[in-house]
């Protein structure tokens, strides 16, 4: 069997934003693909780029490896992967260039090159991987070995040699027995390299699994080129034995379930609860969610009993307007309620905000700071409406697109539409609602100095509003300048 030298293409070290945050993950969605080729009786490794300075240091494993084939596979599972950022689209490129000089077969399969494939065949790769792409990579490489016609395989993009036109072939089912895949190829992660980055993080190390695969919901903003509408999951039984092979390889006993949506199917969250109990694994997790999946107060109680610590929902706003524009499919109401029974459950709830869609108006916008104040939640994401190709979203907006059509990293947040106010307008935006709620948060743990414990991070908050109160009234000053449309 011939030689398969696995890669993704995003770099921590690219993007400043994440880079500063020190919490870096494993290429998951990679790891599950080497897992399966390897056992279907393929030799394979890996080039972790996660951790690198720049795409050329495959040159050197190119040539020690000698590999018939460079898959570079993105991570599915991260979001930061599913934001197609044109740096790390520039270091694949540069990464399919080095491997054809070193005579591979080169196959990606990313959100980027699903969104973008001609540019990708025009740079060198011999073939995309559309969606899910574990099944079409392994009957890819079969069908090559075998020295047979690929004419017929779903799930792939390619030039063909004899018309030299694009060949989009049929997609492909998805996986919906997850339980089919072996566990991912842990042992191809210089996992020190990552616990030496948490380290400097001061949280505890932290490893990725997913649970499921895709999401249910229609946000039409929300690009889901790799897993779509379906939602499979895995069996309680795998992802306990999963959490137990973690544990034991590395010590490890905090996870970041990274689902778009964790625990959606009837009755899992209990049966995974028991088995963890019958294993005596005792471990801690946080998840994704939506706020209309958390109004049950049993549901959160036997999440809370699992080991849950903290919950993510995708508040976006708290103009039901906006929320109803973006067919999210949840209220305002909701928002608050599940806020509530996770505080009272003693879970911490951090909201991811989204402004800039379309329609949105200043009172809009002064609803969700208002929200973000009143309901205090233990952290916060910002970004703005980012319109990515195969999303109604897109659709609405791409006559009004400006030139520039993807973010270079994470903290971009360039408009890429003509949205109410300017892309200057809402990186302040940004930052003005981190100093309110960091205010806000701040001055309630002042209030409650001498009623609550006292904890080193409530008081380095309420040190810290020197800072956040007189920055904030120089933002305030400063957007109100901008705020003319």
């Amino acid at each position: 069997m011939s030689d398969i030298l696995f890669s993704h293409s995003y770099y921590y070290r690219l993007d400043p934003k994440q880079w500063k945050n020190h919490t870096p993950f494993p290429p998951l969605g990679t790891l599950y693909a080497a897992s399966l080729l390897r056992k279907s009786g393929y030799q394979v490794d890996l080039f972790d780029t996660n951790l690198l300075d720049n795409p050329r240091a495959i040159a050197g494993k190119l040539e020690n490896n000698k590999p018939h084939y460079l898959v570079i596979y993105d991570d599915g599972f991260n979001y930061l992967t599913k934001m197609c950022l044109t740096t790390m689209r520039e270091a694949c490129f540069e990464m399919i260039a080095i491997g054809k000089q070193h005579q591979c077969t080169v196959i990606v399969c990313s959100s980027d090159s699903t969104d973008h494939y001609p540019k990708y065949l025009d740079k060198g790769a011999d073939y995309i991987l559309q969606g899910e792409g574990e099944a079409s990579l392994l009957e890819l490489i079969n069908t090559l070995e075998n020295k047979t016609s690929v004419a017929t395989i779903s799930g792939i993009i390619y030039t063909d040699p004899d018309t030299h036109q694009i060949q989009i072939n049929p997609k492909r089912q998805i996986i919906q027995n997850l339980d089919e895949l072996p566990l991912p190829a842990w042992d191809l992660v210089d996992i020190d390299s990552y616990k030496a980055q948490w380290q400097k993080s001061g949280q505890p190390f932290t490893l990725n699994i997913a649970t499921t695969r895709g999401c249910p919901y229609k946000c039409n903003w929300c690009a889901k080129p790799i897993y779509g509408n379906r939602y499979n999951a895995h069996s309680p039984n795998y992802i306990v034995r999963h959490i137990a092979h973690l544990k034991s390889a590395f010590g490890v006993t905090r996870f970041w379930m990274c689902d778009d949506i964790f625990g959606l199917k009837p009755n899992w969250v209990q049966e995974f609860g028991k088995l963890l109990d019958e294993q005596q694994l005792s471990i801690r997790y946080y998840i994704q969610s939506r706020a209309d999946l958390l109004l049950k107060e049993d549901t959160i109680t036997v999440l809370a009993r699992t080991g849950l610590e903290e919950v993510w929902i995708g508040a976006e706003s708290a103009s039901q307007k906006i929320l109803d524009a973006m067919d999210k499919g949840t209220t305002v109401a909701q928002i608050y309620e599940a806020t509530r029974l996770l505080k009272k459950n003693h879970v911490r709830i951090a909201f991811f905000l989204q402004f800039g869609y379309l329609t949105e108006n200043q009172e809009d916008i002064q609803k969700t700071i208002a929200m973000v104040k009143e309901l205090l939640p233990d952290n916060i994401g910002i970004s703005v409406s980012y319109p990515l190709p195969g999303t109604k979203f897109y659709d609405k907006v791409k006559e009004d697109l400006k030139q520039k059509s993807n973010w270079t990293d994470s903290d971009d947040l360039d408009m890429m539409f003509h949205g109410t106010y300017s892309s200057e307008y809402y990186r302040k935006l940004q930052r003005l609602v981190h100093k309110e709620y960091r205010i806000s948060q701040g001055l309630y743990f002042l209030k409650n100095l001498f009623r609550d414990p006292v904890r080193p991070d409530k008081l380095k908050s309420i040190v810290k509003l020197g800072y956040y109160i007189p920055s904030a009234g120089i933002d305030r000053y400063q957007i109100k300048a901008l705020e003319k449309p």
